[in-house]
């Protein structure tokens, strides 16, 4: 499990961020629960709460995989395009509650690594059914 360690440890530092973020900017805008009105603060609040969305999905995903023996470079792959998009996705929702490159980036790579991801574990099962059945 050394690889989805890895990966976990990384989105753990990424969330330690985007969670300080929030903090920092509720202590600027004396806001205790909520957004208070606060654009700023309600867009950092949704960077952290998107990140906690997908992330544990994901690494729940990458540690079947790796007990399932997928080739390390796979992992490796899934968790790097994991880490990058969730980075995108957090500068480009942080910069603006619109459209953005990052924003685009971010769910882009996300939803293809969960997809691949997912789709790969629903294959092995069936690939290894078949040859056991």
């Amino acid at each position: 499990m050394h690889v989805t360690g890895f990966y976990a440890a990384l989105c753990a530092l990424i969330a330690l961020v985007l969670a300080l973020r929030v903090s920092l900017q509720r202590r600027t805008s004396q806001v205790g629960v909520g957004h208070g009105g606060d654009a700023r603060l309600e867009l950092r609040m949704r960077a952290f709460g998107n990140f906690a969305e997908y992330v544990p999905l994901a690494l729940i995903l990458l540690l079947a995989l790796e007990l399932d023996h997928t080739r390390i470079w796979l992992l490796h792959l899934f968790g790097i395009v994991l880490v990058l998009a969730r980075i995108a996705h957090a500068i480009g929702i942080s910069a603006t509650g619109g459209v953005s490159a990052g924003r685009f980036l971010g769910v882009l790579g996300t939803w293809a690594v969960l997809l691949v991801m997912a789709l790969l574990l629903i294959w092995q099962h069936v690939a290894a059914w078949l040859i056991v059945g």
